[in-house]
């Protein structure tokens, strides 16, 4: 019987032992899970990134890209927001893909649709073929879509009626054949469609007649039950058919109509033309036919609150165009911005050439370039607005270095003048247009959180000719950093821009002004590049570094720099090196051996001319050269 219990006993700690190993076993099964949904979670928002810039590459992969305009769109990149002419908004998400006129063929790949965010699709003015795809139906948050001016065929996707949002519709002069879908009648927010110059048959949908602005001419269409013909019509082809006398009498009435305006108007000038005129300043109102992607109209009051009524203490610094003030947006995030006040602004083509400037800003988009983020216009007030820098300008790193700011140190200013070099590279390249700066120099070299190289300052910046890559203008810019051919010909170019960028080189290295002065008694003032140039001549390379770094740097660097930025300025602009080849040379830390023996042969060349003129005006009988001899005569001691 004992036996028998103790059996028992044994049975039921081996039940309650096998229960217990297969909870625990339940219990590590468990975490195992939540482990894996929690790393799940973290994960996604870099899937969903990944996801985007494999979407954008397999568009890349299906055209033909003959002009590079899609070079930088890098399958490696974890983000697509550096991607040229992809627009981003703050998580991260594409909203824009902006490729007009950039000489694109090949087709249109379904993988546009991944791009879930997007917003806006400029494909215009483009060679694209094949058919436009049905998938493209899915981008329910897309409000322009562009795809005029090509090449394509086949039918307009009946998808398309799902873009609920889609205001602005441009197919025009393609080769797109079929009916117009009936489900474009359920897009309520449609305002602009342009179908002309196809070959589109049948009827035009009703609500399509109803749309504020349309172009349908060009094809075999009719509008309605009337049948009346849209081809040869005008934007806004459409409607009823009038009787004869019907538009007479309208003729009538609108040329009276008109007439009546003309003597009311006249009335008005010959009372009005004596008075005084009276100008309201009145904040500029937001305007929904405006949209420059991400960039906001905003309010001259939010901008009096962000800057405290633009006190004297919020300004970060003031140049040629204007005061910059440092200012908090109102609302729940409180944006630090810069603001700049532009002065001058009653210009004879007014508010709109501005906005067009704007508009021609918002095309440059790299991470070492400014990006504007807002503005606001009033009868008498431009503001521009600005992501808040929070180291300033390398100017202001180098000179004015305020109690207990750390220096610059060597690594530091190499990634500076790369970050630099790659945002110029980016305007000369691979913007489209292109846009050469004018005014570069440290001041107008930002600096971010992380004292990466942000370049600023476009209020000299013009759209260069692709043809000449020069633009004509008067001479703009700051003294030690315009080249001598701009002077001369008073017309900028990419090597104008290049010759700035190598003073710029020598300011970081060395701390110095490009021009700055020489205490000397009477010596005037010196030019850093002809100071630089007299240093390597003497051998004395160590004593052009900044002191404010305790001589704490890498020779070979030191020599390297140099050598780039006497290669930028270069007397003959043609000799100069593009900016691409800048940054392949500060990238490698390494400068083309026949390119610097070359230099050295024109700087040799040029001294000696140089000296050559000198001893030519010295021994010259002619009575200027009499006047020089008897003023060194009367200056020797007496």
């Amino acid at each position: 019987m004992p036996s028998s219990k103790q059996n028992q006993i044994e049975l039921s700690s081996e039940s309650v032992l096998k229960k217990k190993n297969k909870l625990e076993m339940v219990s590590e099964s468990m975490k195992v899970l939540a482990f894996g949904l929690v790393l799940l979670g973290c994960l996604q928002p870099f899937a969903a990134i990944d996801l985007q810039v494999i979407a954008l590459n397999e568009m890349r992969t299906m055209l033909n890209d003959s002009r590079g305009v899609l070079n930088d769109w890098n399958s490696n990149q974890v983000s697509p927001c550096y991607f040229v002419n992809v627009r981003c908004n703050q998580d991260g998400n594409v909203i824009g893909i902006i490729l007009s006129s950039s000489g694109l063929s090949g087709v249109l790949s379904p993988s546009i649709a991944k791009l879930t965010a997007l917003e806006q699709l400029f494909l215009d003015d483009n060679s694209i073929t094949g058919r436009i795809p049905q998938e493209l139906g899915n981008l329910s948050k897309l409000m322009t879509l562009k795809l005029g001016r090509n090449h394509l065929n086949g039918s307009i996707p009946e998808t398309f009626g799902l873009l609920s949002e889609l205001q602005n519709l441009d197919l025009s002069q393609n080769l797109l054949s079929g009916n117009i879908p009936s489900s474009l009648s359920n897009l309520s927010l449609l305002n602009d469609i342009n179908l002309a110059n196809n070959n589109l048959t049948g009827e035009i949908p009703e609500q399509l007649l109803q749309v504020s602005q349309y172009n349908y001419t060009g094809n075999h269409l009719n509008c309605g039950q009337n049948l009346i013909s849209c081809e040869g019509g005008t934007t806004k082809t459409g409607g009823s058919r009038k009787s004869t006398l019907k538009v007479i009498l309208g003729s009538i009435g609108g040329a009276v109509t008109l007439l009546v305006v003309v003597v009311l108007f006249v009335l008005w000038w010959q009372r009005m033309r004596h008075r005084p005129e009276i100008y309201i300043d009145v904040a500029g109102q937001h305007d929904h036919s405006l949209g420059f992607g991400q960039i906001k109209r905003l309010s001259w009051r939010e901008l009096q609150i962000a800057t405290n009524n633009f006190s004297e203490q919020s300004v970060l610094g003031k140049g040629g165009f204007g005061k910059v003030y440092k200012g908090v947006l109102p609302g729940p995030d409180g944006k630090k911005v810069a603001v700049k006040r532009l002065f001058e602004v009653e210009s004879p083509e007014g508010e709109m050439a501005f906005l067009r400037e704007i508009e021609l800003i918002s095309i440059a988009v790299h991470k070492n370039i400014l990006r504007l983020i807002g503005f606001c216009t009033t009868p008498t007030e431009r503001l521009l607005v600005y992501p808040f820098m929070e180291n300033l300008s390398v100017a202001s790193r180098l000179r004015d270095i305020k109690q207990n700011e750390p220096t610059l140190d060597w690594p530091t200013r190499m990634r500076i003048a790369l970050g630099a070099a790659r945002g110029l590279e980016y305007l000369h390249e691979h913007c489209n247009p292109k846009i050469i700066h004018r005014d570069v120099k440290a001041a107008n070299v930002l600096l971010d959180g992380n004292l990466e190289a942000v370049i600023g300052d476009f209020g000299l910046a013009k759209m260069m000719d692709m043809g000449r890559n020069t633009v004509t203008t008067a001479v703009r810019g700051t003294m030690g950093h315009i080249a001598p051919e701009y002077f001369k010909t008073g017309r900028p170019s990419v090597k104008t821009d290049i010759f700035g960028y190598g003073v710029m080189l020598l300011e970081i290295v060395t701390g110095e002004r490009a021009i700055f002065p020489d205490f000397l008694e009477g010596a005037g003032e010196v030019m850093l590049i002809d100071q630089v140039k007299l240093l390597m001549q003497e051998g004395r390379l160590e004593e052009i570094l900044d002191r404010n770094m305790d001589y704490v740097y890498d020779f070979q660097e030191l020599a390297n720099i140099i050598q780039i930025a006497l290669l930028c300025t270069h007397m003959d602009p043609d000799q100069r090196p593009a900016m691409s080849e800048v940054v392949h040379m500060l990238e490698g830390n390494t400068v083309p051996t026949d390119r610097w023996e070359e230099w050295q042969i024109a700087e040799l060349t040029r001294r000696q001319q140089y000296e050559n003129r000198q001893h030519h005006n010295l021994f010259s009988f002619s009575e200027e050269s009499l006047n020089i001899h008897e003023a060194i005569e009367l200056s020797g001691g007496r």
